[in-house]
């Protein structure tokens, strides 16, 4: 078992965009491990309908 590793995860979130209304998508979080346990997240972000990449931070969860 490594002592440190970075590990990518997906999960379904439900998101908000002022545009488009509730939007649920998959989410990607790249996190950081420490013999198992999550450290912090280095980054997330979403992938749209049209194949680009944006930040969650672009979009709230709830207005």
């Amino acid at each position: 078992m490594k002592l440190l590793y970075v590990k990518r995860t997906r999960k379904k979130e439900n998101r908000f965009s002022p545009k488009m209304g509730r939007l649920v998508t998959n989410v990607t979080y790249i996190k950081t491990y420490l013999l198992g346990l999550p450290i912090n997240t280095l980054h997330k972000y979403r992938e749209t309908y049209y194949g680009e990449i944006k930040d969650c931070e672009e979009c709230n969860l709830y207005v």
